[in-house]
């Protein structure tokens, strides 16, 4: 078998070539919506989808389309972007530049909060110490001075963003945070000018200044909280080292991971991570492998074994020989498959963001019909303003924009923690919805090596000594059952003894000479050929073929031993895998070429009814039994690790792979599974219900702030500052709810 994803990765499209753009300046869902549409309005443009927690644009380009457009179109509507390109250690140091302007981006955001808080809390006083009996108020020229600042120094960004937005023709959270605050500090303003000392009670100085206040500091939650939902892509990232060192003309030298090349040998030092893709060519050691597979204990690592890039190597110095780098590594695969799976976008999302096109011009003019409904009722031009300001300021729909990429990032960024990755965001809702899961036999539900399931001493034999002539017999052999034999020996700690004269006979088995006598090894009827009386044996000899196993016979001087019988070795959490499925009331069915014997045994091992087991199906088979099962209105997911599972990964509503299956398995499944332990299975079929749960939790408290507080907002109910907690508490509560997943575990 091949290690997961090593395989060069996938080709792009065959029709157009794809670009990733990082967009700057998007601060809601209409700016998302703003992009997607100035981009998707280009000739060339195939298709273009944003994601805004992650701040990028993942664009297909056909035929005519250009990538300098693209970016012009973007910066053109008020945003600025940048295309990622080049060399894997330049994408990686413009990651790092990514992430320090993110950094800077929040602090300053702090600094600025800081400022309107400060400047906000004697505005606010009043309205605390009134119901104390504790009457104080600042003159009207102190609430003009204190606002002022909170207005164009920490609110500028609103300004220069609504900017933006009115150029390029568009309407963002920006423009409504704009006209909210400038209306409610604007008439507060006059007020002064015209009254002075006396314009007591007609100011909305702290309500515009709040509102700002509010608002960045649901930024400065928000921007931490997107960072937690992406840890997952960062933490791979930093997982690979930036050096290696090579045995290079007879020295060892310490070069750029990026430099490395395929065959070279490379040195790995106790406590330092793997820096490519390899096998172990000298020493031995542990590996922790359980943030590339989702492993919790480390795995042992002696020569001929695989290493992946990014593990960590444990007590042991060693040789390894790399096999894959760069963008070909299993840790760059699995890179790439979670942003893929995390910048795609739901059919519900899509629904969201044609709403949040026309969210923001609808809310103006909502806000305009309060004002004039109020007008025309009789109230002051004072009382209509505020019922217009609080409109425009409690709608702002960042919590719409949040609701899905949120919890899209959180939850599979969790599965990919735990070894199961999503290649494709619409799968989390089709895996949801799967109602039967087929299992294949070898690889998936056994571990897809014989190993020895049953011994029948001969009479006046006892057990040890079948296993002890096995062990002895078999050391020299290369054939899995005689490995299987021998691994049985040393597990119990019984001593080979000395063989002489040893010979394969191929199809039949093995003979050599033990203590001076001709022992033999092999299938049944050829040792009854070479003269050996088996008689007593041929009842459990045909009780262990009927049970789906191996059986050899084993013989001594031309008299019986035992029999050793061989199978393929169930995974020791394939029953617990199969009861959880039933547990979530789905049907587990297993599918596979071997004989019935086989299939029975395992079936009945793992818990299996053997109404839901085909067994002598060929790949083209595997195929028709899920459609069957589809045609029946079934939604099966079908889950394998074989070159003969991959037409069935596809056909299937869901096809998950066995991260130690073959590349085309893994390259042809929606899911890919980092380790191949059945438990898994279950555990992505969970993972895709929460993350599907997660968005729609999300996107109904979204609606209902929006739909509750529009209305209580235009009665008058609510003041411009209690607008601005109940608009930055939506988004904080939409992302913190996301987060939630963060913790889930298979």
């Amino acid at each position: 078998m091949n290690a997961p994803f090593a395989a060069k990765p996938p080709a792009g499209p065959p029709d157009g070539r794809a670009v990733t753009l990082d967009i700057t300046g998007m601060t809601c869902a209409a700016c998302a919506a703003r992009v997607e549409t100035v981009v998707g309005r280009l000739p060339g443009v195939a298709s273009v989808s944003v994601n805004l927690p992650l701040e990028r644009a993942d664009v297909l380009l056909g035929a005519g389309g250009s990538e300098t457009a693209v970016v012009a179109a973007v910066e053109n509507a008020g945003y600025g972007a940048a295309l990622r390109k080049g060399t894997a250690r330049e994408r990686r140091l413009a990651a790092q530049e990514r992430e320090a302007t993110r950094l800077a981006e929040e602090r300053q955001t702090l600094v600025l909060f800081a400022l309107a808080a400060l400047l906000s809390v004697p505005l606010v006083l009043p309205m605390l110490l009134g119901p104390l009996g504790l009457p104080w108020q600042p003159s009207p020229w102190t609430e003009f001075v204190l606002a002022t600042p909170v207005q164009f120094i920490a609110g500028w960004r609103f300004y220069r963003g609504a900017f933006k937005a009115i150029r390029s023709g568009a309407a963002t959270m920006d423009v409504l945070v704009a006209l909210g605050t400038s209306a409610a500090y604007g008439f507060s303003a006059w007020m002064v000018l015209r009254h002075g000392d006396h314009a007591h009670g007609h100011l909305y100085f702290e309500g515009a200044a709040v509102i700002i206040a509010l608002v960045l500091f649901g930024k400065v939650l928000e921007t931490r909280a997107r960072r937690g939902t992406t840890e997952a892509v960062r933490a791979l990232v930093a997982l690979r080292p930036q050096t290696a060192r090579v045995e290079r003309g007879g020295a060892l030298v310490e070069t750029g991971v990026d430099a490395v090349t395929e065959g070279e040998r490379i040195i790995v030092h106790p406590g330092e991570r793997f820096p490519v893709d390899g096998v172990v060519a000298e020493g031995r050691t542990e590996a922790d492998e359980s943030l590339v597979t989702g492993e919790s204990l480390p795995v042992a690592k002696e020569p001929g074994d695989r290493i992946i890039a990014g593990a960590l190597n444990g007590g042991g110095r060693i040789v390894m020989t790399a096999t894959a780098v760069g963008e070909d590594t299993t840790l760059a695969r699995i890179t790439r498959m979670v942003e893929a799976a995390q910048t795609g976008k739901a059919p519900v999302q899509r629904l969201v963001d044609r709403i949040s096109a026309v969210f923001v011009p609808v809310v103006i003019v909502v806000a305009i019909l309060t004002f004039g409904v109020w007008m025309m009722l009789g109230a002051d031009g004072e009382r209509a303003l505020v019922a217009a300001v609080s409109v425009l300021v409690i709608a702002c729909p960042c919590a719409l924009g949040l609701a899905t990429p949120a919890a899209l990032v959180a939850g599979t960024g969790a599965a990919a923690r735990a070894g199961i990755l999503v290649k494709d965001i619409e799968v989390l809702e089709r895996a949801g919805e799967v109602d039967t899961v087929v299992l294949d036999k070898t690889g998936t539900l056994t571990l897809g090596r014989p190993e020895v399931a049953a011994i029948v001493p001969a009479d006046g034999r006892a057990r040890a000594d079948v296993l002890a002539l096995a062990g002895s017999l078999q050391a020299a052999s290369e054939h899995p059952l005689g490995k299987a034999m021998v691994r049985a020996a040393q597990v119990e700690g019984l001593e080979a003894a000395p063989v002489e004269g040893f010979r394969a006979v191929i199809g039949e088995g093995v003979e050599g000479r033990v203590g001076g006598a001709v022992a033999l090894a092999g299938r049944f009827g050829w040792v009854t050929g070479q003269g050996v009386d088996l008689d007593a044996l041929a009842d459990d000899a045909r009780r262990l073929e009927a049970g789906g196993a191996t059986v050899a016979a084993l013989a001594l001087g031309g008299r019986a031993v035992g029999l050793v019988a061989l199978a393929d070795a169930l995974h020791p959490h394939a029953r617990d895998a199969v009861a959880a499925l039933k547990a979530q009331g789905r049907r587990a069915m297993m599918v596979t070429g071997d004989a019935e014997g086989p299939a029975r045994r395992v079936a009945a091992a793992v818990g299996i009814a053997m109404a839901d087991v085909r067994f002598g199906v060929r790949p083209a088979g595997k195929v028709e039994v899920i459609r069957e099962l589809v045609t029946a209105g079934a939604r099966p997911a079908m889950v394998g690790d074989g070159i003969n599972d991959a037409p069935a990964l596809a056909a299937a509503t869901v096809g998950m792979a066995m991260g130690e299956g073959t590349d085309a398995a893994i390259e042809t499944a929606q899911v890919a599974l980092m380790r191949s332990d059945p438990k898994l299975v279950p555990g992505a079929l969970v993972i895709a219900r929460r993350t599907i749960a997660k968005i729609r939790q999300n996107l109904f408290w979204a609606f209902a702030y929006n739909v509750i507080g529009i209305p209580l907002a235009a009665m008058g109910f609510l003041t411009p500052a209690l607008a601005g907690a109940a608009m930055a508490l939506s988004s904080v509560s939409v992302v913190t709810n996301s987060l939630m997943l963060r913790n889930w575990k298979p």
